[in-house]
């Protein structure tokens, strides 16, 4: 937010802040692949400490007055590049901080305080810009990467580099690699494609002032129905995740996760009825809902991966990840302006049902390959 303004202040371009929005996701696409294999090579604790510090110091720069704009763009493009091997490392450090079941519930728990401070963040970082002005909600900022790293220093014990053979290989090589370990299996191909199955049901997001304008008439102005529309999502998953790990069962998980996944598409579908905000806001809470399958996929995919090749995998997921909502919220817009918003989120929704009804047909019939491999096995 600090950043938009900034820049927006600066050139007084539209296209300029939007440029430079976009800046954002385009290096984690880039750099997932490359970069997240950095926390299978070294100690991945090493590797969050000199994401943070590095990005410390490049915020902090970013915080001078009169950098030029090209700078500007310069440094958000390395500051978003070095959260791809930090979010790698982190993915890949839980779980041998936390095993089995408690993986799951402490996914859930990450899962539900990041949605809450992002919708704290969003509020509070308005009042703040405006408060101390964008150079010093900068510089806040760049404090935060600073603390970050004290409580890695603290609250996480050293441990030794997961792939011991790692310096060997080049980053293309571990790349190709990670890359053959996701897709060469049909069960992680499937879980991977569950994952960016959000590509659907993230998509209205993008188009929620759009949409709200065409909400704007119970008295409401048209930025408050978008923070709205914007937040029902967000707090659906916290509401999900915290049923879905907390009364059910790890097996029950996977056998729900298809139905689930349907869930996150299907009350999308209602828009196309053009109903009230009362209904929308109701139909993308229960969206959010759904979204918690990707707690089992999430915990699922972690059995299936190496402990010394997940950071790469993780990565190749994220980026994958970053891409399909990029690209969905692009493709949204575009046929926005076309056909509406209402129509383009029902599209979203069907196509979403339709890509999780086959996914979870794949998925029971790899299950179930894997069970008659397992009890042949046994005999």
């Amino acid at each position: 937010m600090a950043l938009a303004v900034l820049v927006f202040d600066r050139t007084g371009s539209a296209l300029a802040t939007a440029a430079v929005y976009a800046l954002t996701y385009l290096p984690s696409i880039v750099g997932g692949p490359l970069l997240a294999g950095l926390a299978d090579r070294f100690a991945r604790r090493g590797v969050m400490l000199a994401c943070d510090l590095v990005r410390a110091a490049l915020v902090g720069v970013m915080a001078v007055p009169g950098m030029p704009f090209w700078s500007l763009c310069a440094l958000v493009f390395l500051v978003v590049l070095l959260g791809a091997p930090f979010s790698a490392a982190r993915a890949a450090l839980l779980p041998e901080v936390l095993e089995g079941d408690a993986y799951v519930l402490g996914s859930a728990l990450q899962n539900m305080t990041n949605q809450a401070v992002q919708m704290l963040g969003f509020a509070a970082g308005g009042a703040l810009i405006a408060t101390m002005g964008p150079h010093r909600a900068l510089a806040l900022d760049a404090a935060t990467f600073l603390g970050s790293a004290l409580i890695l220093i603290s609250g996480v014990r050293r441990r030794p580099a997961a792939h011991q053979h790692g310096g060997k290989l080049s980053m293309w090589s571990m790349t190709a690699s990670g890359a053959r370990l996701v897709f060469g299996s049909r069960h992680l191909r499937t879980l991977v494609l569950f994952a960016w199955l959000c590509g659907f049901y993230i998509l209205p997001e993008g188009i929620a002032a759009p949409y709200a304008a065409r909400l704007a008439t119970d008295g409401l102005p048209v930025p408050v129905i978008t923070g709205l529309l914007m937040a029902a999502m967000p707090a659906g998953t916290v509401v999900g995740a915290f049923l879905y790990s907390r009364f059910v069962s790890p097996p029950r998980r996977l056998r729900l996760m298809g139905w689930m996944a349907v869930l996150s598409c299907a009350p999308l579908i209602v828009t196309a009825l053009r109903p009230p905000l009362a209904v929308v806001l109701a139909a993308w809470v229960l969206s959010g809902v759904g979204g918690a399958y990707q707690l089992a996929a999430n915990a699922a995919f972690v059995q299936y991966v190496p402990a010394e090749r997940r950071a790469q995998a993780f990565g190749l997921v994220q980026s994958g990840l970053m891409a399909v909502q990029g690209i969905g919220i692009l493709v949204g817009g575009f046929a926005a302006e076309r056909l509406g918003p209402e129509p383009v989120v029902a599209l979203a929704g069907a196509a979403g049902v339709i890509g999780a009804a086959v996914l979870s047909l794949m998925w029971t019939e790899a299950r179930d390959k894997s069970a008659q491999v397992g009890a042949e096995a046994t005999a």
